[in-house]
């Protein structure tokens, strides 16, 4: 289908005011509406709220080591010029929507598939938005140039007259799999496992978090909205996302992993670490929840991330708590939690937070340099947006950010999927591999 004209152009945020407007609209198909906008299309399904947004009234992108100031001045400077209505509810109302590479050295520069179109930093206002809370739907739409309040206006209407007749289509069952393809193979992967493990014995490396992934060649082009229906069916409780590009380039999956929400000056994050698969009986699943939870090496990961956390949050914080620990169980695998709350000393932007807790211990490693460049020696692939920061920013410098897991990159009848796991000293490859295949699960399921 073809959007509306408009919704093309991707405006400078230094440049003209953008108009935002709005109205509750009865709630329409969701796979034909993400179908409807167009690109970039981006999906977030959160705690409060489910968005859909498709074109860019704004656009904000940045690399290298300095992106996360780069994008917060200028988002500053965004928000300073949209004029909305209060009449929209806090959900619906203007914000940026995007994700960041795990690596700072990440750029699109003669990037190759699967991450060309995914620079080191990059956060859409969505031109036609679709937002689902609290059992309403509202949609609003951003205008930009000499004309925008009137063209606001005119594009909101034709919307809503658009909204009335898009039609529910049938869903799409799975491509399928023809191929797959890991890098590094098993024989490889297990070789990186046994030299992380000795560098931990030796004491380079408290933990480190080796990666891998999965590419495979589908029998059919990859619908991705109806993967995001699929997913939310199964993972309601996790982050559903999905951010394409015009170059026909889609990010999407359903992490467990919240990196870190800000509203005022409280901020909630958790750390999620040690794994285990489920099992076929709620006696086996019991079982395996038990031995996780005193399974030394488990307990042990999960504690360095846990300290990281708060160690990486004090310094910004008036006061940090921890709360208790618990077995996560998720549809193919159970994870240790802990939640972490703290209060913020002073103001602090979403983004600042970001940067100070990402890469958490769960998907990178401590020392944290000395693990990112372990992983950049290491790893024969490039990680993109995969383990990053994921989510949105607003007005108030609020916003919640998943971190990427669960994940894959798709294009066409090609999605590239991936999956890590944090090596200590006691790691043991053939395990440590059984682990990758759980983790795989959340989207090889929906593939297959």
């Amino acid at each position: 289908m073809e959007a509306p004209h408009g919704e093309e152009s991707v405006a400078d945020p230094r440049a003209d005011a953008i108009v935002v407007r709005g109205c509750g609209v009865p709630e329409p198909p969701f796979r034909t509406f993400v179908e409807a906008v167009s690109r970039p299309r981006l999906s977030w399904a959160g705690e409060a709220a489910t968005v859909v947004g498709g074109g860019a009234a704004a656009r904000v992108s940045a690399t290298g080591a300095d992106r996360f100031r780069r994008v917060r001045a200028a988002a500053t400077d965004l928000f300073e010029r949209v004029d909305v209505r209060d009449d929209l509810p806090r959900a619906a109302r203007p914000r940026l929507f995007g994700g960041l590479a795990f690596h700072d050295t990440h750029s699109t520069d003669g990037a190759a598939a699967p991450w060309s179109g995914f620079p080191g930093a990059d956060f859409v206002l969505p031109a036609t938005q679709l937002t689902l809370t609290d059992g309403e739907a509202w949609l609003t739409v951003a205008s930009t140039g000499a004309e925008a309040p009137a063209d606001a206006r005119r594009r909101l209407e034709r919307w809503r007259e658009r909204l009335a007749s898009l039609p529910e289509r049938a869903p799409a069952g799975p491509p399928g799999i023809r191929h797959r393809r890991p890098t590094p193979d098993r024989a490889a992967w297990g070789q990186q496992v046994r030299d992380a493990v000795a560098s931990v014995r030796r004491g380079d490396l408290r933990k480190v978090v080796i990666a891998q992934a999965l590419d495979v060649d589908l029998a059919d082009t990859l619908r991705v909205p109806d993967v995001l229906a699929r997913l939310g069916g199964t993972y309601p409780d996790c982050f559903r996302f999905m951010f394409d590009r015009a170059d026909g380039g889609t990010f999407f999956g359903a992490t467990p992993e919240r990196l870190v929400s800000r509203e005022g000056r409280t901020v909630r994050t958790t750390a999620l670490a040690g794994s285990t698969g489920r099992g076929d009986t709620d006696e086996e699943d019991d079982w395996l929840a038990a031995e996780l939870r005193d399974s030394e090496k488990d307990l042990h990961e999960h504690e360095l991330v846990v300290e990281a956390i708060r160690d990486q949050l004090e310094p910004l914080a008036a006061g940090v708590t921890t709360g208790d620990r618990t077995v996560r169980a998720l549809a193919t695998v159970q994870h240790l939690q802990t939640p972490i709350r703290a209060t913020l000393e002073r103001d602090a932007h979403v983004l600042s937070l970001v940067e100070a807790l990402h890469p958490t211990p769960a998907v990178g490693g401590l020392p944290p340099d000395d693990a990112l460049r372990a992983i950049r020696e290491t790893e024969t692939f490039d990680r993109g947006w995969y383990a990053a920061p994921v989510g949105w920013l607003d007005a108030a410098g609020d916003g919640t950010f998943a971190v990427a897991i669960r994940s894959a990159v798709a294009r066409g009848e090609a999605a590239t999927l991936f999956a890590g796991a944090g090596i200590v000293a006691d790691s043991d490859p053939d395990r440590e591999w059984d682990e990758l295949q759980l983790k795989y699960r959340p989207i090889l399921d929906e593939l297959e």
